[in-house]
């Protein structure tokens, strides 16, 4: 593999780049403060935008570490910060990279986030060269499971009690792409 951190990725509609604490009253006002988005979520809905600049001062200083991949969701018409996508787990050993991402309610059911998870998963397979890459969902937001499929995983099954998230334990269904099935359904539509 060879990291290259998060870099600037473009889609038809969408840009996906680095976060800016500046970032951080869109992203309270968009997605961060919003029961909904966070109720599937490990995080817990956050209480005020400087909760957020705290949190994206955090995540500003992690992209000095070349293998931080976390993207804010912009659409390009309207130059606004609507989600986030992620690499939330990383397994080098194996080449394997864990995806997790949120999207504000107002902007779900438009296809944003399958656009945005296409082009990291162009990304990650063929600039930085996982092999693998999962995602995971509480079994109670099948909406996530159609974005994983929508990018091409597959369902690998459902953990039974496996997922922890904001005083509750879930059954958590796994989704996996390799390199070579994303390699061969994208030679197929190009």
């Amino acid at each position: 593999m060879h990291h290259k951190g998060t870099v600037t990725l473009e889609t038809e509609r969408l840009i996906l780049r680095r976060f800016a604490v500046s970032d951080a009253a869109d992203m309270f006002r968009n997605w961060a403060s919003s029961e909904e988005v966070a109720r599937f979520l490990t995080w817990e809905p956050h209480p005020s935008a400087e909760a957020t600049a705290e949190l994206l001062r955090e995540w500003v200083s992690d992209y000095g570490k070349p293998d931080t991949y976390n993207w804010v969701i912009m659409l390009k018409a309207e130059n606004m910060p609507i989600g986030n996508i992620s690499v939330v787990r990383q397994y080098d050993n194996i080449s394997c990279a864990e995806l997790g991402w949120c999207l504000g309610t107002e902007w779900w059911g438009q296809g944003y986030m399958p656009e945005a998870g296409n082009a990291v998963l162009r990304y990650l397979f063929e600039e930085v060269g996982f092999s693998r890459i999962m995602a995971a969902h509480d079994i109670g937001n099948p909406k996530s499971g159609r974005v994983m499929q929508k990018i091409g995983m597959t369902k690998e099954g459902v953990l039974r009690q496996q997922g922890f998230a904001r005083g509750r334990v879930f059954d958590e269904v796994r989704y996996g792409i390799l390199a070579d099935e994303w390699r061969r359904s994208h030679a197929a539509t190009e």
